[in-house]
C-alpha cells in the first residue's frame, strides 16, 4: 500500500490548461473521491496519477517514489474504467488472469490470485462463464477483480458505476465500501454522482476548472463549505441562494435584507462590515420547514415532486427570481397553487460574499465529535 502526493501539478494540452496548481496529499489506505462538474479535470487528474497522461509540471509521488517519468505498468497502480473492456471470447478466469499471464506469473500463483479475488467479489462460482452471460454488475466485478489480482498499491476508479441502473448502483456502492474495508488499500475514485461521493469517501476533493476548491470529509463539505460553489455542489437538492445585502452586524449575527425587502438573520464568522455589502444567503432545502408562525413567509407552490419518504416542493418566494426548493416529510400533502408558510432558523443559514467566499463557518459534526 502507498499514499499519493501531488505538488504544484499542472497539465496542459497545447494552450489549454486542464490542471492548475494541484496540491493534494492522499494518505495510505484512504478512500478519496474526486467530484466536480463535467470538464473540471477530475478524470485527467486520475489519469496523470495512473501515468496515462504526462504531467506538464510539478511532482507526483506514490509512496516515497517520484513517479513523474515512471511508466504506468511500474507505478503500482491498477485502474478500472467506466467501460468494462472484457475480452468477449474469454471466460471470467482468463479475463482476470490475462495480465498475470503476460507478466509470466507462474500458473499456480495465477490460479491462487484469481480464485482469491473472485471469492472477495462473490463471483467465484462464475469463473467458467463468458462476459455475455453476466449482468452489468457482475461484469464490473470482473473488471475490479482484474485489478485486484495485480495487488496494486493504489486503486484508481474512473466512474465505474455510471453504466449501471439505479438499483444496481446502490448495491455496487456497498460492494466498493466492503472492498475497501477488506483490502485496506488506497483508493481514488472519480464520479459525477455526489451520492456516491458522500457514501463512499473518507475525504472528497471538489474540483472546478482544473483547480481544487475544497478537500474534506463528506460532512465537512456539507456543513462547512468554503464558498458558494461547494455549497451548491454538495447536497441534493442543491442549496437555495437568495440575493441580498448586509444591513447590520451585531457580533456573530448579520441582518441580511433580501432583494424583496424581507430581512433574515444569519450567523457569520468572517469579519464583515456593518455597512451595506452585497451577499447571497444560502439555506438548504431540508432546513426549510412549513411553519405558520409570525416570521414565516407565505409562498405559492409552483410544482411538487412526491418521492415517497419525502416530498420536494418548489415555491415562488415573493419578489425573488429563483424558485425556492423545500424538502419535507412525504406525509405532507401539498399541491401546485397552494400557499405555504415557510420558515427557517438563522443557525441554518449561510452567507456568501460577492466573491463567493463563505462568511459563515461552523463546527462540523466530525470536529464536535473530536472535541
Amino acid at each position: 500500500m502507498a499514499g499519493v502526493k501531488l505538488a504544484n501539478v499542472q497539465k496542459s494540452f497545447a494552450d489549454v490548461h486542464v490542471l492548475k496548481d494541484i496540491n493534494l496529499q492522499i494518505n495510505d489506505g484512504e478512500f478519496v473521491v474526486f467530484v466536480g462538474p463535467s470538464g473540471c479535470g477530475k478524470s485527467t487528474l486520475l489519469r496523470t496519477i495512473a501515468g496515462l497522461e504526462e504531467i506538464t509540471s510539478g511532482t507526483l509521488h506514490i509512496g516515497t517514489e517520484l513517479v513523474n517519468d515512471v511508466p504506468p505498468s511500474d507505478r503500482g497502480v491498477a485502474m478500472v474504467f467506466q467501460s468494462y473492456a472484457l475480452y468477449p471470447h474469454m471466460n471470467l478466469f482468463d479475463n482476470m488472469a490475462f495480465g498475470l499471464q503476460l507478466a509470466k506469473v507462474p500458473k499456480d500463483e495465477i490460479a491462487k490470485l484469481v480464485h482469491s479475488a473472485a471469492k472477495t467479489l462473490n463471483i467465484d462460482h462464475l469463473l467458467d462463464r463468458k462476459p455475455k452471460a453476466l449482468s452489468g454488475g457482475q461484469r464490473q466485478r470482473v473488471a475490479i477483480g482484474r485489478a485486484i489480482v495485480r495487488k496494486p498499491d493504489v486503486f484508481l476508479f474512473d466512474e465505474p458505476l455510471s453504466n449501471l441502473d439505479t438499483e444496481l448502483r446502490v448495491r455496487m456502492r456497498y460492494e466498493f465500501a466492503k472492498l475497501h474495508e477488506d483490502l485496506k488499500t488506497t483508493m481514488i475514485y472519480v464520479t459525477h454522482d455526489q451520492v456516491e461521493a458522500m457514501t463512499l469517501a473518507d475525504r472528497i476533493v471538489v474540483l472546478r476548472d482544473g483547480r481544487i476548491e475544497q478537500v474534506g470529509t463528506p460532512m465537512e463539505l456539507y456543513e462547512n463549505p468554503v464558498n458558494e460553489f461547494v455549497a451548491g455542489f454538495i447536497g441534493s437538492p442543491r442549496m437555495n441562494f437568495l440575493k441580498g445585502e448586509i444591513a447590520n452586524v451585531q457580533g456573530d449575527e448579520a441582518s441580511v435584507k433580501l432583494t424583496n425587502g424581507t430581512t433574515v438573520n444569519a450567523k457569520i464568522s468572517s469579519p464583515a462590515s456593518s455597512s451595506i455589502a452585497q451577499v447571497n444567503l444560502g439555506v438548504r432545502p431540508e432546513n426549510i420547514r412549513i411553519d405558520n408562525q409570525s416570521k414565516s413567509v407565505a409562498c405559492p407552490v409552483k410544482f411538487v415532486e412526491s418521492l415517497g419518504s419525502q416530498t420536494q416542493i418548489y415555491c415562488e418566494m415573493p419578489g425573488m427570481e429563483e424558485l425556492l426548493t423545500v424538502v419535507v416529510n412525504g406525509t405532507v400533502r401539498v399541491k401546485a397553487g397552494d400557499i405555504v408558510p415557510l420558515a427557517w432558523n438563522s443557525d441554518d443559514c449561510y452567507v456568501f460574499g460577492a466573491d463567493g467566499k463563505a462568511l459563515t463557518q461552523r463546527t462540523t459534526q466530525a470536529m464536535r465529535a473530536a472535541a
